[in-house]
């Protein structure tokens, strides 16, 4: 059981890590096209090679060896979780996060064909979904004894609400320098036409 329950964690961190890099690369190669030839034909290329290595190669096989370990340990060893209502919470965000990581197949094909139906702001909000995935899945486990349902609640309002505030300072300060690189080239024009 020691070994079963192991290997279910280590796949559940392969799986997270898994899908908090592929968002990241799916933010990069959307930000390729601002991006001049041939710098963007170099880079799509170069993080669709990556996207697929990462998503075939860790991705999937983590989320599916998850998906093997968890039923393994919950019907030989634990079956009496399925009476718990922390363990039926936990399975609905188990459920959510499978929903995310079909979502994030969808994703991944549509720039495989280089279809980009979502801005890097958008992906930045998504990448932080799983955040509040792992949040809620490990503190309804580790608080199972507590019966402090409204306390995980809590924190998972605090906790995404400071995601949000985190990406929204992020896009300012992204904002800010874009604003002064602009500013900066626009001088530089200008005094090269003076001179």
């Amino acid at each position: 059981m020691h070994a079963l329950l192991a290997l279910h964690i280590i796949f559940i961190v392969t799986w997270f890590a898994g899908l908090f890099y592929i968002v990241r690369l799916f933010i990069y190669m959307t930000e390729t096209q601002n991006l001049q030839e041939p710098d963007r034909s170099i880079l799509q290329k170069q993080y669709k090679i990556m996207m697929r290595r990462l998503w075939f190669g860790i991705t999937w096989p983590s989320a599916i060896a998850t998906f093997i370990f968890g039923p393994w340990l919950l019907f030989g060893y634990f079956p009496f979780y399925l009476r718990e209502s922390f363990f039926l919470l936990k399975l609905c965000f188990v459920f959510g996060l499978a929903l995310y990581h079909i979502q994030c197949h969808v994703i991944f094909k549509q720039l495989k064909a280089d279809v980009f139906k979502h801005s890097s702001m958008w992906l930045r909000f998504w990448n932080e979904v799983a955040s509040i995935f792992l949040v809620a899945i490990v503190f309804i486990i580790e608080l199972k004894q507590n019966n402090s349902g409204m306390w995980t609640a809590l924190g998972l309002i605090v906790f995404a609400t400071a995601l949000y505030l985190g990406v929204q300072l992020y896009k300012k300060s992204r904002m800010k320098d874009m604003e002064e690189e602009k500013n900066k080239n626009v001088s530089g024009a200008d005094k090269e036409g003076k001179a």
